[in-house]
């Protein structure tokens, strides 16, 4: 119980001087803009957006976490974007927390999704605790070079903000906790790849062949874990990042040592790529997509790697 507590209680020094920082930064933002003029210049050049980012290659072995319907292991599996076309359905692994007649009755299309998943030859785990992966015997000493969860929640319902992003950094850190022994060991990866890569990522080219798709990853690098969030308040407050790269240290000396990762890249996650994709949420109505929370901003997802 005392372990819990100070964790818990590290975790909220580090929003609150989170939300201090946001505060002035957002004073500051304010103070600036009222001190603008809005600019009537014509012809003037708009931001160009970043370049759409597929963290995937065809050589890939995919553990992905927290599925719910499993409509993004069917993008992914079934009607990939052409860089991904010779990526092996087996080499892809999809999970969910619920037990399988849970996922049925929450989400009722899930059923067929997952016959298909499995005709093509797809592995679906239920009943998988993200926070407690190596428990599962059949992840258990598997490695895998990316590992996902996209849109990651405690689905507790907790109506008090404070005690709501504590107990979804809880779940994060043991997710990476627990991911880290399931990673692919291997050189540092790049967040530029290579011109062999650029060229099989290329969505341009639809001839792509398996040849040229199993020479896409050269040498082995180690595995990442990807995560997905709307990139707004209440999950900003989550500071994943921190989390991931300087965790609350242990609490007692037996106690493991949280890993340490290295942030690879963040990027904009486009749901437009993965056709069919729909985004469940965990709790009532919201299971259907009927939710507000998070409305605006934009979908990211950031990338990280262990240290040494």
């Amino acid at each position: 119980m005392g372990k819990k507590s100070t964790l818990k209680s590290a975790l909220s020094s580090q929003q609150t001087r989170l939300k201090k920082k946001q505060d002035v930064q957002k004073s500051a933002q304010a103070a600036e803009a009222k001190g603008k003029k809005p600019s009537a210049a014509k012809g003037k050049s708009k931001a160009t957006p970043g370049p759409i980012i597929i963290p995937f290659q065809p050589t890939d072995k995919v553990l992905l976490i927290g599925e719910g319907n499993f409509s993004f292991t069917r993008a992914l599996v079934c009607d990939p974007p052409p860089s991904l076309q010779y990526l092996p359905s087996s080499n892809v692994v999809a999970t969910a927390y619920d037990t399988e007649a849970q996922c049925y009755e929450k989400y009722p299309e899930a059923q067929a999704i997952v016959e298909e998943l499995r005709a093509k030859g797809a592995e679906i785990i239920f009943g998988v605790d993200a926070t407690k992966l190596e428990s599962k015997s059949s992840l258990r000493n598997r490695k895998f070079d990316k590992v996902v969860w996209n849109f990651p929640h405690a689905g507790k319902g907790i109506s008090d903000q404070d005690r709501n992003i504590l107990s979804n950094q809880m779940l994060l850190l043991g997710f990476l906790r627990s991911a880290a022994h399931l990673l692919a060991k291997g050189a540092v990866p790049s967040a530029q790849p290579s011109r062999k890569k650029r060229e099989a990522g290329n969505s341009d080219r639809e001839d792509i062949s398996a040849d040229e798709a199993e020479g896409s990853q050269s040498a082995q690098t180690r595995g990442t874990i990807l995560v997905t969030l709307r990139n707004v308040t209440p999950y900003t407050l989550w500071n994943l990042s921190k989390l991931a790269k300087s965790p609350p240290p242990p609490q007692a000396a037996a106690d493991q040592a949280n890993p340490r990762y290295t942030q690879l890249r963040s990027f904009v996650f486009h749901r437009q790529l993965w056709k069919g994709y729909e985004h469940r949420m965990t709790k009532g109505e919201r299971a259907y997509g009927k939710g507000t929370t998070g409305q605006g901003g934009e979908d990211r997802t950031w990338e990280f790697f262990l240290r040494d």
